[in-house]
């Protein structure tokens, strides 16, 4: 068993820690690099560090590198060649991109409405009460217990004011997938343009922007296996935003400066990588998922947040442990060499309950004492059962040490 994990090896840590092992379950965080796209990445800055916007052969390649990636992404959305696909730092640029950019547009057309939800990520929520500082409405659709929006209130809500409607296709707390398709039909029926957040979902679920109506899509590379540093929005041909940064042509004369291209193609590869076999892994995944679930709510007081099977993302799990904090129980796994966290990683460093959590219908004390496991392709059954181990014996210590445990 010993030999199949990766073993921490800092020559600082005491003897009693060395050789302890290193499980990594906040792939929800961010993930591995595949070591061939990190290879691809590494000629890339070494051997083909041409600048794309020169007109000589060496500097055309990397233009072309670049091409390559953007119709491969597009192709695996199913979007249109016409289609804009801008590639950016990530995806909470991508975000604030789409609001910003969208809110812009619809003020030109007497337009000043935006729905989203109550389950948004950060880059999302945001821009959103900046838009409110403007004078613009948000409406926050509700959500239920398991995290799915509520379509009666944004059937009610769809009118002639709003701008855009903005959904996170897959939560990156909960693992809820929502339906995008009917929301995207209902967009359309009422021509409002649609944008999801599709960072935990690429590559996971089925993205088909024809399909599903989808006007604006954000994505990045590192929850696939990918760099850090890039990521993209996909834009429906016709919808003219404003450029967000001067000074050069670049994508397509929206965001200037010279690309990352190294991030580009490693995003590339990642994703071609991600789809090879892409069920298969999935699937195994979810098996895992499962697997995981079933074992931890054998311990008593333990609830699983968000929904089960099909309509949670493969790769999430989110645990409340009654009497306990998240936090606590962090720091405990963190000591036997495992990795998760207490909420997204963009608001992990944050003392305050998820509001994601609050808006399920949890209690601040439940919320406190959630948290989170995200798997990988990698991640292995000899991996999680010494997770379960360790997660049973430090549930069981804190509850011990904890006042809001019931005495027996």
């Amino acid at each position: 068993m010993k030999n199949n994990f990766i073993y921490l090896d800092n020559e600082e840590k005491s003897s009693s820690n060395q050789n302890k092992p290193f499980v990594y379950l906040d792939n929800g965080a961010t993930t591995k690099v595949d070591e061939e796209t990190a290879e691809l990445i590494k000629k890339n800055i070494i051997e083909e560090y041409g600048n794309p916007s020169s007109i000589y052969e060496f500097g055309l390649n990397s233009f072309h590198n670049i091409e390559n990636v953007r119709d491969l992404i597009k192709e695996k959305i199913n979007a249109e060649k016409e289609d804009n696909l801008i590639f950016n730092s990530g995806a909470t640029e991508s975000n604030n991109f789409a609001i910003f950019g969208m809110a812009e547009l619809g003020l030109k057309n007497n337009k000043k409405k935006l729905i989203t939800t109550n389950i948004e990520h950060g880059s999302i929520k945001a821009p959103s009460k900046q838009l409110q500082k403007k004078g613009f409405e948000v409406v926050y659709l509700n959500v239920d217990k398991e995290g799915f929006i509520d379509f009666d209130q944004l059937i009610k809500e769809l009118d002639e004011n709003v701008f855009l409607v903005s959904i996170i296709h897959a939560n990156h707390e909960v693992g809820t997938i929502q339906d995008i398709e009917r929301i995207g039909n209902l967009c359309k029926e009422k021509n409002v343009f649609f944008h999801i957040d599709a960072a935990q979902s690429f590559t996971k679920i089925e993205i088909d922007v024809k399909k599903q109506n989808v006007d604006l899509l954000s994505l990045n590379s590192h929850k696939i296996h990918g760099p850090k540093g890039i990521g993209a929005l996909y834009v429906r041909k016709g919808i003219k935003l404003k450029k967000m940064i001067f000074g050069g042509p670049q994508e397509n004369n929206l965001r200037s400066g010279t690309e990352n291209i190294p991030g580009i193609v490693g995003f590339g590869k990642a994703t071609e990588i991600a789809f090879d076999k892409n069920e298969e892994k999935v699937k195994g995944m979810k098996k895992l998922r499962d697997y995981f679930i079933a074992k931890v709510l054998e311990i008593p007081n333990s609830h699983l947040n968000g929904s089960k099977g099909e309509k949670r993302l493969c790769n999430n799990i989110n645990i409340t442990f009654d009497f306990i904090e998240g936090e606590a129980l962090l720091m405990h796994l963190n000591m036997k060499g495992i990795c998760i966290s207490t909420g997204s990683a963009c608001s992990s460093r944050s003392l305050e309950p998820s509001d994601i959590l609050i808006s399920m219908g949890r209690s601040h004390e439940q919320a406190h004492g959630s948290v989170r496991f995200t798997l990988s392709k990698y991640t292995t059954k000899e991996e999680l059962d010494y997770a379960l181990d360790c997660l049973k014996e430090s549930v069981e210590n804190l509850r011990k040490l904890s006042p809001l445990t019931p005495k027996q």
